[in-house]
């Protein structure tokens, strides 16, 4: 690599370009900077950099047809995309159009300067060809765990290799699992789901590998099973943990030969499908209880994608409610809702016990049960109140200051410190009193003042000593 790399940033925002400007230089590149994709493609005519960061939304020529542009006419030039309007589109465009790395905003300085010294380094090796994206957003999430989320499946896009997604009920394995189908060289053939915990166990046999006529009671007609349905398309196992031991043993068999016999029948029957497969249990755990075969854990997880809980994606959630609501109100045919800030601000406190799934239902009640357009903290379920209030006997304090400060901000109030840090004083100060009895001397030593630093705060704040502390919060606010 040269000592000093060429890199070119675009974007249409001033201030992404300067930061990026100066975090690069720091790391002895040389930075040409573009306010949009216009004029590009004519001054790499001239010269062509080790590296070129976009924006995708811009006036003119957007980062995706600079990509491709960039792709079709110097293929050894690594692109990273960069987007703050970050979704699983734009990922899986991004890989498919040719993209070295996908950068979602806010971005980390030592991040983003740390792709493009790999992208240097590693040159073109690992881009992906282009082909046809399928239109409307499969996975919403703007988190940074997501966007993880989002990436995998862009790699995978074009590949047939098989797939673990892991993760609790109701995150959304399925979708995923979906969204590897469609990006995929199979996309034009079958996807088939087969839910293990739903089916009962003398069932799943001639589920998965379908049955001949008269192989038990009850067979009156020959029956094709998933594998066979699924043939030249992907097949969906989810909850595999809950695969019973002796099928575990014939699907090692097929995924080891491509081939597999109906029940009752005397046939191979030769398939091509791609498995992929999802659990909320921990597979290392159920092979050490001897509950779930080795070697069949290992042919499964070739690649894993772990999906987050809705409570480690806390800032998806608005956009989540949004989207559930507008699509609840298509389907009963009424006027979408509004969440209201307060009620926004309750939701995101909430632990989401059933993740994704309890939050689309939550959307769904509101549509139908709310008498308001407009939804306030109280118009949401009776027992989300209720589990909020469980939640919060054991709430830090700096959740609440938090909570506080937000709340601040929200509504449009300044200078925020100025009234913070006397109520955060004199809070301390006033426990600290009652907690001594008034004894000034020991309430200073608690506090790790003197007294003479105690009594001068004391007179700063006009504190009454004998006034309640926890009127001070809602006074300020």
């Amino acid at each position: 690599m040269n000592k000093d790399p060429k890199v070119w940033v675009i974007d249409d925002d001033r201030s992404i370009r300067w930061v990026l400007d100066r975090a690069l230089r720091k790391a002895e590149m040389n930075v040409t900077c573009f306010s949009n994709g216009v004029g590009v493609m004519e001054a790499m005519q001239q010269e062509q950099p080790d590296v070129i960061l976009t924006d995708i939304r811009m006036p003119g020529v957007d980062g995706l047809d600079l990509l491709r542009q960039v792709s079709d006419r110097y293929p050894a030039v690594p692109v990273i995309i960069m987007t703050a309007h970050s979704d699983l589109d734009s990922a899986v465009s991004a890989f498919h159009g040719g993209a070295f790395e996908y950068l979602p905003k806010p971005f980390d300085l030592d991040e983003a300067v740390s792709q493009v010294l790999r992208a240097c380094r590693r040159g073109r090796d690992d881009r992906t060809d282009e082909v046809a994206v399928a239109k409307g957003p499969d996975i919403i999430g703007e988190a940074p765990a997501m966007q993880d989320v989002f990436r995998a499946i862009g790699r995978l896009a074009r590949s047939n290799i098989t797939v673990l997604i892991n993760g609790e009920s109701g995150t959304g394995k399925e979708l995923v699992a979906h969204a590897l189908h469609r990006h995929s060289p199979r996309s034009d053939c079958p996807f088939i789901a087969l839910n293990m915990a739903a089916i009962p166990r003398d069932l799943l046999e001639s589920e998965l590998f379908g049955h001949e006529r008269g192989s038990f009671t009850g067979a009156q007609a020959r029956r094709e099973g998933r594998f066979e349905q699924a043939d030249g398309g992907t097949l969906f196992l989810d909850e595999i943990g809950d695969m019973p031991a002796e099928l575990q043993t014939r699907l090692l068999r097929v995924l080891a030969d491509g081939e597999f016999y109906r029940v009752g029948g005397i046939a191979p029957i030769k398939v091509d499908v791609r498995i992929i497969a999802a659990t909320h249990q921990n597979l290392e755990d159920l092979v050490r209880q001897g509950r779930f075969r080795e070697d069949l854990f290992h042919r499964l997880n070739v690649i894993r994608i772990h999906l987050p809980a809705l409570r480690d994606r806390r800032e998806d959630i608005p956009l989540l409610m949004r989207h559930f609501l507008a699509q609840a109100a298509q389907e009963l045919s009424c006027e979408s809702k509004v969440l209201l800030p307060d009620a926004i601000d309750h939701l995101k406190r909430l632990d989401w016990p059933g993740n994704v799934r309890q939050l689309e239902n939550t959307a769904r009640w509101v549509t139908v049960m709310a008498s308001s357009k407009h939804i306030h903290a109280e118009d949401l379920p009776p027992e989300l109140n209720a589990s909020f209030a469980n939640q919060t006997t054991d709430e830090s304090w700096e959740s609440v200051f938090r909570r506080w400060a937000r709340h601040s901000l929200e509504q449009g109030r300044e200078n925020i410190l100025d009234t913070a840090l006397p109520a955060f004083e004199q809070v301390l100060i006033q426990t600290a009193l009652e907690h001594t009895g008034g004894r000034r001397q020991e309430a200073a030593r608690l506090l790790g003042w003197g007294r003479n630093t105690l009594t001068r705060k004391i007179k700063e704040l006009g504190l009454d000593t004998d006034g309640d502390p926890s009127e001070l919060m809602s006074n300020e606010s």
